[in-house]
């Protein structure tokens, strides 16, 4: 039928409507677009009013372009974009839903339930959009459109349940995990490639203390999962699909156990067969692999074998099987330095490096936005005494830091750090901060070693102490300095002088 389905002004609020189906939210375009949307209004409103106001406008516009479109009015470009529209208001409306549905996942300890809203989902579907669905989602089933919905709130929740503050830093990094998450592009990424995130490894990289492992929750447990209509329930739980390893406090053997697997009797101690998390991951489920910089490169290559054919074998087993899920890794060392040095192999570290997302440190944080300590500190202060006491917690500990920290103190161990800043305050009234920067060339152990003051025996004395800070077991230390645990032992003791 002739006639635009858009007249006037319209065609730019729908436009900007349309836009927000598949906006990362935490980009600045998404603040441009409401900006639009809103005119004037939106500096005087606050965030939960624009919202209010963005919701309200929206379904006054569907109101008026509704008769039209279901006479045929309009292009095939403006029917779609009424499409996305239609996207949006379903979206916002069925928010608590899916709110109370990935909460209740979370107490719970589990997702495995039927959704009882997904037939109300299909009937505001069909009813917003009566000729079924059109364009370039013609062939989409609607149980995929409520999964990817699902999926959406699932990310949106859980990356600001990981990621604190309101620094640009923190939003920087809350952007990337999304398009880790989504791509860059998500209309194409709810299209064609949710079922295909799998194959792009991620790795995680930045200081120790930076919050590492929450980026990769925040990623692992807002993975796409499918969504049966017969059983009214998603196909996996997405609480239980995210395993986590910690791969430095592991020895080779159990760290080949915990990933491959093994059959009885396969090592000294396998008394009976144990499935590994690649096995016992599912094709939506993610396997995170912490401190990846610590591994020998024996463990590299079995892992490289995985990443290449997407393959394992158990331990004391021949046949090879599949892993079908997402593997995901995380270090604060530099790897690149690393690979020079000939401690971590460089065909790995780029079949690693598909999706990389380096998580800031606090000075970062800080320097870009100093009024973000203080909700940092109340954070950590409501989670450890609760809202009303966290309150004075947190001044106490404020006025603390503001007496007795210098103005730029560096945290060097970054957010953790200032979690035990804040217990010790809490405890003790006091915080003794530890010197972990490292010593400036000419000072520390770079002083005396260029004027020759040590013996060999005290300098070996002190490496073996240094790397056993990083490595706390002897016979592991012995392993990497191919040295024997009783002269590890004695080098250690010699040094402490017990």
């Amino acid at each position: 039928m002739a006639g635009t389905l858009f007249p006037g002004k319209q065609a730019e609020r729908a436009r900007g409507y349309a836009q927000l189906a598949w906006q990362n939210p935490f980009e600045p375009e998404r603040e441009e677009i409401e900006k639009l949307l809103l005119g004037e209004a939106y500096g005087r409103l606050s965030e939960r009013e624009r919202l209010s106001a963005l919701w309200e406008d929206l379904e006054r516009l569907l109101g008026q372009t509704r008769p039209g479109f279901a006479s045929g009015k309009g292009t095939q470009a403006e029917r779609e974009i009424f499409q996305e529209m239609v996207f949006v208001r379903i979206y916002h409306r069925f928010m608590p839903e899916f709110d109370r549905l990935i909460e209740q996942a979370h107490e719970r300890g589990h997702a495995g339930q039927r959704v009882g809203f997904y037939d109300r989902f299909v009937r505001e579907v069909e009813e917003g959009l009566p000729g079924g669905l059109i364009g370039r989602y013609a062939g989409m089933g609607l149980e995929r459109l409520f999964a990817v919905m699902d999926q959406i709130r699932r990310a949106f929740l859980h990356i600001h349940r990981y990621i604190i503050g309101q620094s640009p830093a923190a939003n920087r990094l809350r952007a990337r995990i999304w398009q880790s998450i989504f791509t860059r592009d998500m209309d194409r990424y709810q299209r064609v490639l949710a079922d295909r995130m799998g194959d792009i490894i991620t790795l995680i990289t930045g200081p120790s203390g930076s919050g590492k492992e929450l980026v990769a929750r925040g990623i692992g447990l807002s993975r796409y999962i499918p969504f049966d209509p017969n059983a009214r329930a998603f196909t996996e739980d997405f609480v239980k699909a995210f395993y986590p390893i910690n791969l430095s406090a592991l020895s080779p053997t159990l760290i080949e156990s915990e990933l491959f697997g093994h059959r009885r009797g396969a090592f000294t101690g396998a008394l009976q067969n144990r499935q590994g998390y690649f096995e016992t991951c599912g094709p939506h489920g993610t396997v995170f692999l912490d401190e990846i910089g610590e591994t020998d490169v024996a463990i590299q290559i079995k892992l490289l074998r995985v990443l290449q054919t997407r393959q394992f074998v158990p331990i004391g087993e021949t046949e090879p099987k599949a892993f079908t899920g997402k593997l995901m890794a995380a270090t604060n060392r530099d790897l690149v330095a690393e690979i020079q040095a000939g401690r971590f192999r460089e065909d790995f570290y780029f079949r690693l490096n598909a999706d990389r997302v380096q998580t800031p440190s606090l000075r970062e944080i800080l320097n870009g936005s100093p009024g973000e300590l203080e909700t940092l500190v109340a954070f950590i202060a409501r989670k450890m005494a609760g809202p009303e006491e966290g309150e004075k917690v947190t001044a106490e500990v404020c006025d603390w830091i503001g007496k007795k920290l210098p103005v730029d103190y560096a945290w060097p161990g970054n957010f953790r750090e200032l979690e035990q800043c804040v217990r010790n305050i809490t405890v003790h009234g006091d915080y003794q901060p530890e010197n972990l920067e490292k010593p400036a060339v000419g000072e520390g152990i770079a002083g005396p070693w260029s004027r020759g003051e040590f013996t060999a025996e005290e300098l070996l004395a002190r490496y073996v102490a240094e790397q056993y800070a990083r490595i706390p077991n002897y016979e592991e230390l012995g392993r990497r300095l191919k040295l024997d645990r009783r002269t590890v032992k004695k080098y250690l003791q010699l040094k402490t002088g017990s």
